[in-house]
């Protein structure tokens, strides 16, 4: 994104302490850390307070104030991170697929993914995708199955896009659809602002949060909270709004203001999936 960053606060909000070079290995490590430290959450568009994905407002709200986002600012501030690092990098943009029936209506390019070059061989990067967040970077590789610590997923062409799919109970599920050509940041503010404020973006009606960490899969939408223990078969467990307040707090991490209370009131009246 062309700005700079505070690595060593970014560090220490993800619990990095080893080299600072652009190999694989830093990217791996890099991409299993932040997903378990900055939650996915977009709890601000609930609140009519828009979502500002500038350098600074970022780091902000997710460094320094260790609030969660969406990926827009995930992703935006991990690319910073690994251009400050020396990796080569490029934006690219995807349309969203996940909890949609298959003969759902076309949407925008509303998801920000990565492209990072390491070694003359190019990575899928992705550390803003709820609650199948890659934990581990994806070679192009269209067709191959590749597994990570919690999933299995493969790239499929559609067309001149790449469909990313996850393997779940069901089979095979589609997340979403990824242009490969590259993007300008003027492409991401147009793209928040729409999931920001249209009244038919999904995170301007559903309450959600999600963190990854080595030992399991943790999501939240409306009053439905589910660990998927890794190898593990998931559990689900509906929760009151006193029981969402805790658990934003104590499995999300989040200083849960006391603004956000009409919005978990709602999430818990929600009737049963």
């Amino acid at each position: 994104m062309g700005s700079m960053i505070d690595l060593d606060a970014y560090f220490a909000r993800i619990g990095y302490s080893g080299p600072r070079e652009p190999t694989l290995a830093v990217l791996r490590d890099l991409h299993r850390l932040h997903p378990a430290a900055v939650p996915f959450e977009a709890i601000d568009c609930l609140l009519d307070r828009g979502v500002d994905i500038s350098p600074a407002a970022v780091d902000a709200k997710l460094i320094h104030g260790r609030r969660g986002g969406y990926c827009f600012e995930q992703n935006s501030l991990f690319q910073r991170a690994l251009d400050a690092l020396g990796f080569r990098t490029e934006g690219l943009a995807g349309r969203v697929r996940w909890n949609q029936p298959p003969d759902a209506p076309v949407q925008p390019r509303t998801h920000m993914v990565l492209r990072v070059t390491v070694d003359g061989r190019d990575w899928m990067v992705d550390v803003g995708f709820g609650g199948c967040v890659l934990t581990a970077p994806l070679v192009f590789a269209p067709g191959e199955v590749q597994a990570t610590d919690h999933d299995r997923y493969r790239l499929t062409p559609v067309g001149a896009e790449l469909r990313l799919e996850v393997e779940r109970e069901a089979g095979w599920i589609p997340a979403y659809d990824l242009s490969m050509v590259p993007c300008v940041t003027r492409d991401y503010e147009m793209a928040n602002w729409f999931t920001s404020t249209h009244p038919t973006s999904h995170f301007r009606a559903n309450l959600l949060a999600g963190r990854t960490t080595d030992e399991a899969r943790y999501g939240l939408l409306f009053n439905r909270f589910t660990v998927r223990p890794k190898g593990g078969r998931p559990t689900h467990e509906i929760l009151d709004a006193d029981g969402i307040e805790r658990t934003l707090r104590e499995v999300f991490g989040l200083a849960v203001e006391p603004s956000w209370r009409p919005v978990i009131e709602r999430a818990a009246a929600a009737p049963p999936p």
